[in-house]
Parts: structure tokens; sequence; C-alpha cells
């Protein structure tokens, strides 16, 4: 999001429009944490100052290819990102899962989720929707492969890597 130039946090692109959830920055701008504090003075203020960012709403329309889709959980306002262009969907995960083995243990979920059970059924929906689907995951925290599929396993799911093509 930003960089330190000369001592100052400034936006790394500053020629970029930033979208942020207005319920992700709502929830993070109230917390009393002093760390977390200091990270929204380094690396979120500077967009703001900047005239750089545009709150958004959880379900945000960015084009008729790309849109937000809710995925509370992980934070009230965490949002993944939907692609959709000539017959054909791309899902970028952000938070809602952060390992291939949530996809056998969608109830697993890491001590930093706000809130684990929102988390989990979200989780289980996300698969279900996406499972036996020509959808193409990409999981930002998955080692590689980070994209695949969800395939259906029995009651759980499994993520199978999509080969790289050249």
């Amino acid at each position: 999001n930003t960089m330190l130039v000369d001592g100052k946090w400034v936006p790394t692109f500053p020629k970029a429009r930033y979208l942020i959830g207005r319920q992700e920055h709502a929830h993070w701008s109230a917390e009393d944490d002093a760390e977390q504090q200091t990270i929204l003075a380094d690396s979120v203020a500077p967009i703001f100052e900047a005239g750089l960012a545009d709150l958004v709403e959880m379900d945000h329309r960015l084009s008729a290819q790309v849109r937000l889709i809710p995925t509370p959980g992980h934070t009230p306002g965490h949002v993944s990102v939907m692609i959709e262009s000539e017959g054909q969907r791309g899902l970028i995960t952000g938070d809602a899962t952060h390992h291939p083995c949530q996809l056998a243990h969608p109830d697993w979920s890491p001590p930093f989720d706000s809130d684990p059970k929102a988390s989990a059924l979200m989780r289980r929906s996300m698969f279900e929707d996406a499972a036996d689907q020509p959808i193409l995951v990409i999981g930002t925290h998955f080692a590689a492969p980070t994209a695949g599929h969800v395939v259906r396993d029995g009651d759980a799911y499994r993520f199978e890597g999509a080969a790289a093509q050249l």
C-alpha cells in the first residue's frame, strides 16, 4: 500500500485509486490496539491523505468483469474478488482461506480470524459454490500451486492445482 520515502510514508502507486471496503475500514479504525493504529497510520492513512482512497461496499462491482463478494469471518468486512470473462471465472480468495488443508477441514480457522464460526461457515459455502465448477480459485496465501480448482471429496473438498500453461 505504502512505502517509506525520506522518512515519510507515501502511497506506493500515486496514480492509482485504492478501493477500501467501507465496513473493513470502519472495523480497523475502531480498534483500540496500539499496534493496529500504527499499521493504519503508516499503511492506510497516507492513501487517504493523498486523496487516493475510495470507500466501497462489500459487493462493489469494479467493472462488468470484476466484482467484490462478501466473505466475512476473517474480519467483518472481508471480501474476495470474482473475475468473469468470456464464460470463464476466477476467484481470488484473499484471507477467506489460508491453506489448502482448509478445504478438507473448513472448520479449521487460524487464531487471527475475528469470527471463527462465521469464517468456517463462509468457507464451507465458498467451497460448495466452487466445487466441481470450472472456477479457477486463486488462494492468496497458498504455496505453489496457488491456482487450481475445488473438487468434492466425500463430505469435504480438496484443492487440485492447475497445470502451468506457457
